[in-house]
């Protein structure tokens, strides 16, 4: 290994990095300090076949320096194989604080790929290489083992839902679960979830799992599911006297307000399914 000037022209991101480089408070302080620090870590960087370098630690710093003109990094440049630069991407990388969910599920996935791999050459194929990739990964990042299983089972989901997740508008114990859904029930499922504006809960997302598995889950049985009242979701929902006034005369029955509005919500909901077999024959062209 050797640390020199690289110019920046000359270096490119890994190609399969799974962190995002984000505009934020962090990468503001980041390019504050290069300003004033100069780059106090040189990048780890790997040669090409086109005689430049592939960037494998330092991405941050690679687009700090852009932003402040620089022309050339510190870089120790260092001769690795694919599967020893995905470990030090990851390494160097996953311990960061504020990764998104995603961020770890596709750096988690792509460390037990490459040990997993490495198992099969050492051990043979008579050792549970994947149950021994799953402790490695688990005794350095310093979780259980079935955390690292949840994040890696995410990078299964559609990408809508897995925003989702990034978002917080979905737990990930429910989106584990969802992502054993095949690709098509998922997309049934995120029509749903915009149509109902609600995010299935665990025993539901369990419930459809199980039907997946057994071939009896479709888009009408995901909105059954979906619909399902969860118990601390039940809330009374009072109605104010000048909102009913606006549509009723008076001297009408509060029980005979109560059978036009559930007359109007019968309505609704029919078009409401129309629409949403609507959008479902859309996603199938």
């Amino acid at each position: 290994m050797e640390t020199k000037l690289i110019k920046l022209c000359d270096l490119h991101a890994f190609a399969e990095n799974p962190f995002h480089v984000t505009e934020n408070t962090d990468m503001e302080m980041l390019v504050d300090s290069i300003r004033n620090n100069g780059i106090l870590d040189p990048l780890i960087v790997r040669p090409d076949s086109s005689g430049k370098y592939e960037i494998i630690s330092g991405h941050r710093r690679f687009h700090a320096s852009k932003k402040l003109g620089l022309e050339s990094v510190p870089c120790i440049v260092s001769d690795m194989t694919q599967e020893q630069a995905i470990i030090t991407l990851v390494d160097t990388n996953l311990y960061r604080d504020g990764l998104l969910p995603s961020e770890k599920a596709f750096a988690y996935k792509m460390k037990f790929d490459v040990l997993n791999h490495q198992g099969k050459k050492t051990f043979g194929q008579n050792v549970a290489k994947s149950e021994y990739s799953l402790t490695q990964i688990a005794n350095i990042a310093n979780v259980c083992e079935k955390t690292i299983q949840r994040y890696i089972r995410l990078t299964y989901l559609i990408p809508e839902l897995l925003q989702m997740v990034d978002e917080r508008k979905m737990a990930i114990t429910p989106a584990t679960e969802i992502s054993y859904l095949p690709q098509g029930l998922q997309k049934e499922l995120l029509i749903t979830i915009e149509s109902e504006q609600a995010v299935p809960s665990l025993s539901q997302a369990q419930r459809m799992r199980k039907l997946s598995e057994s071939g009896n889950l479709n888009g009408d049985k995901i909105l059954e599911i979906m619909c399902e009242r969860k118990c601390n979701q039940r809330e009374s929902l009072k109605i104010p006297a000048d909102f009913l006034d606006r549509y009723f005369s008076e001297g009408v029955t509060p029980q005979r307000m109560m059978e036009i509005i559930e007359e109007g919500l019968n309505l609704y909901a029919v078009q409401h399914r129309t629409v949403q077999k609507s959008k479902r024959k859309d996603y199938e062209r």
